[in-house]
């Protein structure tokens, strides 16, 4: 069952066993099968956003798991650096919503970033930040969207989830909520489904930065048995059609010593900052969830 699989992979002594943890990288597994981009978007999609040309993606999908693909690494380790950049630079900005303003633990005019890696080095505050949303922001205590909490979705985010819907054949997707997930390494996250958006149909784009995790989907109810399978530094996770609606969650983040994110230079990103946020993402993940909320057509809750 989903939550004792949960239980066991969350356990620290004795630790599990990860013999039975998909990894795609070596997997001989016959439920879990590669397959290709269409030539045309391989020859026709601008290939941006820090990404490797699609030509050269490795795509998986779960046959004991319909619907749930996965796309191994895509980004360059430049891209990789960019984007790790933003999560913690730019998306934990206002207007969008931090786990940390119920707590009043910044100023109106200070930001995460600088309160934790400007003159004031507040260290405390560095592990405190667990999430942001953005786009429509999803209420924690209610579990629904409204035009009320409602700001303009980042564009940068809007275009490469886009990007990854088109190249997937997901023509119609728009990108309109996302919540930043913000991992130390004893985080944790609980077994849920995601089922607050209106458009259930679309699907939903999960990306990942900085330290392994152990990721853990089942079925629709809680009994049901669960599969595991490790996401990597730039792993990109969608979960469409059947498993849409399916219990997943996070019991275990591990290091990962390979830091695919290193790179020898790149000069559109500024080193110091970068040295603050390979800092911190040394003992951290971080996961981008992007979904679309509203039916195709239309334009308001």
């Amino acid at each position: 069952m989903f939550k004792d699989s949960f239980k066991y992979y969350k356990a620290r002594k004795p630790p599990p066993d990860l013999k039975d943890v998909i990894d795609v990288e070596k997997t001989d597994d016959p439920t879990v099968r590669k397959i290709a981009v269409s030539s045309e978007c391989a020859t026709h999609l601008k290939t941006s956003f820090g990404l490797k040309s699609t030509k050269n993606w490795n795509i998986y999908e779960f046959l004991d798991v319909p619907g749930l693909i996965l796309i191994e690494n895509p980004f360059t380790a430049e891209g990789q650096q960019e984007w790790i950049l933003k999560c913690l630079k730019e998306y934990s900005k206002k207007p969008n919503i931090l786990n940390i303003d119920a707590h009043g633990l910044l100023n109106d005019d200070e930001t995460w970033w600088e309160s934790c890696f400007g003159k004031s080095h507040n260290e405390d505050l560095l592990s405190k930040l667990r999430w942001a949303t953005l786009g429509y922001h999803h209420n924690w205590d209610t579990k629904h969207y409204s035009e009320n909490l409602r700001t303009e979705m980042p564009k940068d985010l809007t275009n490469l989830t886009n990007y990854f819907a088109e190249v997937l054949g997901f023509h119609q997707f728009k990108a309109e909520a996302a919540i930043i997930n913000y991992y130390r390494m004893n985080s944790t996250l609980a077994g849920h489904t995601d089922h607050s958006e209106v458009f259930l149909e679309a699907p939903l784009f999960s990306i990942s930065f900085g330290q392994t995790a152990i990721f853990l989907i089942g079925g629709h109810k809680q009994d049901d048995p669960a599969h595991a399978l490790f996401l990597r530094s730039g792993d990109v996770v969608v979960m469409s059609g059947d498993s849409r609606l399916r219990y997943h969650g996070v019991p275990k983040i591990l290091y990962d010593d390979s830091k695919p994110w290193n790179a020898t230079d790149n000069s559109s990103i500024d080193r110091i900052d970068w040295q603050k946020a390979q800092s911190y993402i040394l003992e951290a993940r971080i996961n981008m969830n992007v979904r679309q909320v509203l039916k195709p057509g239309q334009l308001n809750l």
